[in-house]
């Protein structure tokens, strides 16, 4: 009797010990998150990676245009010459994120020739496919437009496919104050996740999903 007492108390020290060890971990990676969505950091780059969001018939949401006008912005200070966009589109789009997001910014007065686009449905699959385009016009090193929020996940999936990223993301984005607070709780898990298991692996199981 007392030797399966002994046995469960173990047990339960080490079931404590193992949730102790992953709420600490998730708790710095939280704070990792919110510290790299403070950080900004342009410098010359051979491109600007503008990381997809929500589209509405060829049109950028307010999100997306904050993204878009970033990278306008980086453009235009010149700190690269070419920009990639990223996104697909969801069933029943005419557009992918990624061409409404060329359409805005030629309209907007960047030429057809500066801009590279690149389709996939979650942020893993958006960088896998730019990464070879990028490579190939030698833009190794690149700017990472996207909300605060998603500059963490964002600059590791980069680095994880081959890209020197450096984080600027938009000053303008619509989501703000505490409506960040979901989205920052997100990305600390997926940030998280995507180091243990891989976050080619966790856009396989997100797709599955």
């Amino acid at each position: 009797m007392c030797a399966g007492i002994g046995v469960i108390r173990l047990g339960l020290r080490l079931i404590g010990l193992l949730v102790t060890v992953i709420v600490v971990y998730f708790a710095v990676t939280a704070v990792q998150v919110w510290l790299t969505s403070r950080r900004y950091d342009p410098h010359p780059a051979g491109a600007i990676v503008v990381m997809g969001a929500a589209q509405y018939d060829g049109v950028p949401s307010p999100d997306l245009q904050a993204r878009l006008d970033q990278a306008r912005l980086l453009w235009g200070q010149r700190y690269a010459t070419d920009i990639m966009v990223t996104g697909w589109k969801q069933p029943g789009d005419q557009f992918t994120e990624a061409q409404a997001s060329a359409r805005y910014l030629e309209l907007h007065g960047v030429p057809a020739s500066d801009i590279f686009q690149a389709g996939g449905n979650d942020s893993w699959e958006n960088l896998s496919e730019a990464a070879p385009i990028l490579l190939a016009h030698h833009d190794k090193v690149v700017l990472m437009v996207t909300d605060p929020f998603h500059e963490a996940r964002s600059l590791a999936i980069a680095s994880s496919v081959g890209l020197q990223a450096s984080p600027t993301p938009t000053r303008t984005s619509p989501i703000r104050g505490l409506s960040t607070l979901p989205y920052f709780a997100k990305e600390t898990v997926g940030v998280g996740l995507g180091r243990i298991i891989g976050y080619d692996h966790l856009s396989a199981i997100h797709a599955l999903g």
